[in-house]
């Protein structure tokens, strides 16, 4: 197993630690091995410089995985994007930067300050301030007096590109990848590729020319896949509900939920339109959240595939239709973006502090189908997959993202587009169908799994019922106590019937078996490390994602082959160790721990490796 090194200094003299750092050098450089950190400030244009970075490494082939920390104002406020390079495939942010870039002010001396000895800091000298770390390498540049002799109006904008050159210089990043990352982020822009393209090819020579230091890190080409991209969570969930036929998108702007929205948007004209120009899927934005979700159902109820997007904010607001839904049987699908709560919390931090909200969402007994998908390749499969048990089984069906996936960029090698007919589920569409069907009733549950047969709209067919109060088999309003108790009992049987047909967990399992690790969603980008550095303290894991809930009978069977079973999770309450207890036999419940931790950041390997130690000794 090849060990992460991450090179660290003791505090030394300036003098000293190049001589240390030429040492290290002799020794070996340290290849696609560190973490870079940008700090700059919103709105300065910087978004698109980091890209660039993380971009050309990409088209090296590197292993490479960028976290855009962002804040929730539109400009001004600090921004971070750090970029995880890693042969191993870690995407983690890391535990340690060893390289810094300093552009924003307003946390120059934080930024500075939080530094392990060791640290390569790229800094603009034009924002004038102290550098006082003797015990890093400090290597300063001009940049925004260099950008304003290329262009005064933009040349706080240009600046960025010159840590860009710096960066190249410093790592060995191709030139010809460099250029190709620029004309991707600016494309169709000519004047804009020229003039950001002059910029880096001056920050590197600046940094070749007045920096008398050798780089211990550096980056080496690696065999790409000619058909890989990066692409946001947000969108492979945006082309997957397209191309799982959704006709009408409802929409409130909420982060971090807006750009699944603008995807779906963007995309429509080349993907979903008739022979006439016209869109073949309406796009409406609502009033608030609670006119989406209704928008929703009437579609639903029309025979429509409906869907809106938000977050834990606007599915607070979607309440009231959301048990309406559940109640009256209407198929819809909302997704939910997680962000860091309660109340307005963090907007632009990651979390998943949804999951148990989703799960029984709206007052009174209700239970949903929450899909979860890990990888950017399900957030496409789950896409149109939601449409699927929406209509199979006539519920609202939860999808369930968080920011950390769903904003920022992941490799694919393409998406596995759906080759079945969609699944409308038991829609009958003839009088001889309906005739087939012995006592029909809009609510009567005629095969014993829970779902109805339902008719549509225009059909021509009797009677299109739909009831949020109390009814019968038929549809037909009552209060009788034992027709409630049914009607709940039948829509238990039903969701509950879902758990094999939902995605089932994916289970990585050792024949040691000293541990069993459960984990879900986004936590999918941090689990490798996390199990490398647990085997170095000579544990044996397994691991099991879950996918889906309700929970797959496989979940609970993982349980039963450890000793001991961890539940990994983004949020204070351990909300999926929660379900666990809630729904297990009480002789497993013993077996199962709760390691749940939340900051707004995506997951940091070792911060959850020592946790999971901590618990494991405890229960010992």
């Amino acid at each position: 197993m090849v060990m992460h090194k991450t090179f660290r200094l003791r505090r030394c003299p300036a003098s000293n630690l190049l001589e240390a750092l030429g040492t290290k050098k002799a020794m070996g450089k340290i290849v696609n091995d560190f973490v870079i950190n940008v700090a700059t400030a919103n709105g300065t244009g910087s978004q698109s410089s980091n890209l660039i970075i993380l971009h050309s490494m990409f088209e090296m082939g590197i292993p490479v995985s960028g976290k855009n920390l962002f804040p929730s104002n539109i400009s001004g406020l600090p921004t971070w994007f750090i970029i995880r390079v890693s042969d191993q495939g870690y995407q983690a942010p890391g535990d340690v930067t060893n390289i810094q870039i300093l552009m924003n002010k307003d946390t120059w001396m934080k930024d500075l300050e939080g530094l392990e000895p060791g640290t390569i800091v790229v800094y603009n000298e034009d924002v004038k301030l102290p550098v006082e770390r003797e015990d890093c390498v400090l290597l300063g540049m001009p940049m925004t007096k260099l950008a304003r002799k290329i262009n005064p109006k933009l040349g706080r904008l240009i600046a960025n590109m010159y840590y860009v050159g710096a960066v190249a210089n410093l790592l060995g990043i191709d030139e010809n990848a460099i250029e190709k990352a620029v004309k991707a982020q600016f494309k169709g822009k000519e004047k804009a590729v020229e003039l950001n393209m002059q910029a880096i090819s001056e920050g590197r020579s600046y940094a070749d020319e007045n920096w008398d230091f050798d780089c211990q890190f550096c980056v080496e080409s690696r065999e790409k896949d000619p058909d890989s991209f990066l692409i946001e969570g947000n969108e492979a969930i945006a082309l997957g509900s397209i191309y799982g036929g959704i006709s009408m998108l409802s929409w409130y702007p909420i982060t971090p939920s807006s750009s699944l929205a603008e995807s779906i948007i963007g995309w429509l004209p080349e993907l979903r339109s008739d022979e006439d120009g016209g869109s073949t899927c309406a796009v409406i934005q609502a009033e608030d959240e609670l006119a989406a979700a209704g928008m929703v159902l009437g579609a639903g109820w029309a025979g429509g595939r409906g869907m809106t997007c938000t977050s834990g904010p606007g599915i607070s607001l979607m309440s009231e239709f959301i048990g309406l839904f559940y109640f009256s049987e209407v198929p819809g699908v909302i997704w939910d973006v997680n962000r860091v709560g309660p109340s307005t919390g963090l907007p632009t931090r990651t979390q998943q502090g949804d999951l148990s909200m989703l799960y029984e969402a709206s007052h009174g007994d209700t239970q949903h189908i929450v899909l979860i998908p890990g990888t950017v390749d399900e957030c496409f499969e789950f896409g149109w997959r939601a449409f699927d048990y929406a209509e199979r089984f006539q519920t609202m069906v939860f999808g369930f993202n968080d920011l950390d996936l769903g904003m920022n960029r992941w490799v694919t090698s393409g998406f596995q587009y759906p080759d079945e007919p969609l699944d409308r589920g038991k829609v009958i569409r003839s009088q001889e169908e309906m005739d087939a069907i012995a006592n029909y009733g809009r609510y009567r549950d005629v095969d014993g799994d829970g779902i109805a047969y339902r008719t549509l709209p225009g059909s021509g067919l009797d009677p299109i019922l739909y009831r949020g109060t109390g009814h019968d088999e038929d549809g037909i309003y009552s209060e009788d106590p034992q027709v409630y108790h049914d009607t709940m009992e039948r829509l238990k049987r039903k969701i509950d019937g879902a758990r094999t047909h939902l995605p089932e967990p994916v289970i990585r399992e050792e024949e040691d078996k000293d541990l069993g690790v459960i984990f879900y969603g986004s936590m999918e980008n941090t689990i490798v490390e996390i199990d490398d550095m647990l085997e170095e303290s000579g544990l044996s894991v397994s691991t099991c994602r879950v996918r889906a809930l309700p929970l797959h009978p496989e979940v609970e069977e993982f349980v039963r082959r450890h000793d001991k079973t961890i539940v990994l999770e983004i949020n204070r309450d351990g909300q999926l160790f929660g379900i666990i207890r809630k729904e297990f036999p009480a002789d497993l419940i013993p077996k199962v721990h709760s390691v749940a931790y939340s900051d707004g950041m995506p997951p940091r390997a070792r911060v959850y490796s020592d946790m999971m130690l901590e618990v494991l000794k405890e229960a010992s």
